[in-house]
């Protein structure tokens, strides 16, 4: 059911808004658009319910143009031999509203001027708010909205869950939790990244006019479909790229050894962690194919030639924030940063990279969650989940290089936006960071400029939906590496 062409684009609502303007200005039809929508999605619902064998419907409408696609969604349903029931509040001043409204009395539809359900129904269809809300909502219409999700039936959306901003995906502050969402002309960033996911539930889109030369993404749906190149017969370790991984405070040495192991899973020759000694016999037993360097018993010529003979650095995993871990990062940073490396910064790099801010080149690849980006930005987490498009562009304006914000729905701004549209809840682990960033080492390592970033990511996404497949509770990022070695050879 859920129709997202990879690579789809995805828009921000004033551009959906402003198309829609240039095409009435096209003497095109704006009620004739309406009547187009709402048609594709009935027909839709029509193919959908039959197989559900669903046939009591309520209709929920508002009092903008998002309620008039409710209405003539209702008159077709009604027409297909539903039964159907509209629940709406007043109609707005819209001509086209109305029109809507009185197509759907003409049907035999007479609304009820409230949303105080009448009997029970399998669905109850979402028509109350649609893109162009961006204020919170007051105390009546949260009502409305916890009421209709508070039933049992099946939820759905036409165009936006009421109650989600369409850019951020952020709730205002309640929005319906739609089991499918019909959104008309383009995709909204706001299904994707944010909340959005939790609301949205399986998407499609129902396109109706051509796109014109003025319409522009603000991202696109990374792809699924990664496929890695098949390994040459007469390659060895030195083929396959070297990954270099800094970190492990004596207080830490879990996370040096997640990026590394999935370093290795994801395809790398040769791995080679630098981490206080006290951590050195733990990473042997576990995985003794790792070469190990005692962070504190390397100088500057050391770390110089250990930089030379390596492909790609991870660096800040377990590194700490004390005086001892800035000493560290003060002693690497700049080496790395003026080598022709590729480079992930996570955890505590950022951490220092806040407090001493500098300009990173495109080979360097952070990935910040919200907290860390917060820190970032000099902000409040809550200030970057508020709009999380935002945010990503603020961080590359201010720091330069290419940007992962993880969370639901993870952005990746590199040449372009892209929305990671794979990965589950039960990712919200510790050490899935670490497991990322030693992929993102490991495949940059073997692949350089011919891979990229977005790809990284949706694969470290997939391994996490692969480690799901049994349920998303309890996942542990240690075992990504079995599901990482999977992805990764399909």
């Amino acid at each position: 059911m859920q129709q997202q062409v990879y690579h789809s684009p995805v828009y921000h609502s004033q551009s959906i808004q402003a198309w829609e303007q240039r095409w009435f200005q096209q003497q095109n039809s704006s009620y004739g658009l309406m009547q187009q929508v709402a048609w594709g999605i009935s027909q839709r619902l029509i193919t959908l319910f039959s197989q559900q064998k669903i046939k009591k419907i309520a209709v929920c409408c508002g009092q903008g143009n998002n309620a008039g696609d409710g209405y003539l969604v209702a008159k077709y349903l009604k027409q297909a031999g539903f039964q159907v029931d509209i629940y709406a509040a007043e109609l707005g001043n819209s001509k086209d509203l109305a029109s809507a409204g009185q197509e759907a009395q003409q049907a035999g539809l007479q609304p009820y001027s409230h949303f105080d359900f009448q009997s029970e129904y399998e669905v109850y269809i979402d028509a109350l708010f649609g893109i162009g809300l961006n204020r919170q909502l007051n105390s009546d219409w949260q009502n409305v909205i916890q009421t209709i999700n508070q039933q049992t039936g099946l939820k759905i959306s036409i165009d936006i869950p009421s109650g989600l901003d369409a850019n951020t995906g952020q709730p205002l502050p309640v929005a319906i939790k739609a089991d499918y969402t019909f959104t008309g002309l383009g995709l909204k960033a706001g299904l994707f990244t944010g909340q959005g996911k939790e609301y949205a539930g399986k998407i499609e889109l129902i396109s109706a006019i051509p796109t014109d030369t003025e319409l522009q993404p603000i991202a696109k749906l990374a792809s699924h479909q990664i496929q890695l190149p098949k390994r040459q017969a007469f390659g060895h370790k030195g083929s396959y790229g070297h990954v270099l991984v800094i970190g492990g405070h004596a207080d830490m040495g879990g996370a040096v050894i997640m990026a590394a192991e999935a370093a290795f899973a994801a395809g790398a020759g040769k791995v080679t962690i630098v981490c206080d000694a006290k951590h050195h016999t733990a990473i042997l037993s576990r995985a003794p194919n790792i070469m190990l360097r005692d962070i504190n018993a390397l100088n500057i010529e050391q770390r110089t030639a250990l930089i030379q003979q390596v492909d790609a650095v991870c660096f800040g995993m377990g590194l700490g924030r004390d005086q001892w871990a800035k000493e560290q990062y003060q002693a690497w940073f700049d080496l790395i940063r003026n080598s022709d490396l590729d480079i992930v910064l996570d955890a505590d790099a950022l951490w220092f990279l806040a407090k001493q801010p500098q300009q990173l080149n495109s080979k360097t690849y952070t990935t910040p969650h919200p907290g860390e980006a917060a820190t970032l930005l000099d902000c409040k987490t809550l200030d970057i989940e508020t709009d999380r498009i935002q945010a990503i562009h603020a961080l590359r304006q201010k720091y330069g290089g290419q940007w992962v914000l993880k969370g639901s729905g993870s952005l990746i701004l590199e040449q372009q936006l892209y929305i990671c549209t794979a990965g589950n809840a039960g990712m919200g682990t510790g050490g899935m960071g670490d497991v990322l960033a030693g992929m993102i080492a490991s495949l940059k390592a073997q692949f350089a400029q011919s891979i990229h970033l977005h790809e990284i990511v949706t694969l470290h996404a997939l391994a996490g939906d692969e480690l799901a497949k049994n349920g998303e509770r309890g996942l542990q990022a240690q075992d990504m590496k079995h599901a990482i070695y999977q992805v990764v050879n399909r």
